[in-house]
Parts: C-alpha cells; sequence; structure tokens
C-alpha cells in the first residue's frame, strides 16, 4: 500500500517564483484606455442632455441626439487612438520590421 495521497492538498498552493514565466514586471498603473474614457464621455453627455429636457430647458430630436453623440464619439476614438500610437512609437527603432 501507499502512502502518497493521490489527491493535492488543497490548503497548499503553488507560487511562482521570481524566475517564473507568470510574473510580469510592472513599471505603475496601466495606462487608461481611450475607448473607457469615450465610452464614459458618452454615457455623462446622454444623462446631461435627458435631464436637461426633463427640465424643460431645451426640446431634444433624440435622432440628431444620438447622430451627434456618436460622430464625437468616434472622432475622440480615433484621434486618442493616434496619440495614444503616437506615444508608444517614441522608442529607439532596431530597424526590423
Amino acid at each position: 500500500m501507499s502512502n502518497v495521497d493521490p489527491a493535492p492538498d488543497s490548503d497548499t498552493k503553488e507560487t511562482p517564483t521570481a524566475g517564473s514565466s507568470v510574473w510580469t514586471e510592472s513599471t505603475g498603473p496601466a495606462p487608461t484606455r481611450v475607448g473607457t474614457v469615450v465610452w464614459g464621455l458618452v454615457v455623462l453627455a446622454l444623462a446631461a442632455l435627458i435631464i436637461i429636457a426633463q427640465l424643460g430647458i431645451v426640446t431634444l430630436n433624440g435622432t440628431y441626439v444620438l447622430i451627434g453623440l456618436m460622430i464625437g464619439a468616434g472622432a475622440a476614438l480615433v484621434v486618442g487612438g493616434l496619440l495614444s500610437a503616437r506615444k508608444r512609437d517614441n522608442g529607439p527603432s532596431t530597424g526590423k520590421s
């Protein structure tokens, strides 16, 4: 009869060592994603427009509001993506593609 337990002990968990590929070197907090910021601004703009419309300050056409928000969000995503790519490409080039 063997005294080896076939079921692993649930209390002991393997932890990766410093040389393991599981750990990544962190350089600080992750940068803010452009899409997250843009869609957050879209939601805030919709909420503000709904509040303004409910107060009776302005009468809004829903189609025009959605078209304007989508144009603004699309432009912000394109500009934010270009700025992010430009910031990322500042490193020295190795000449390889």
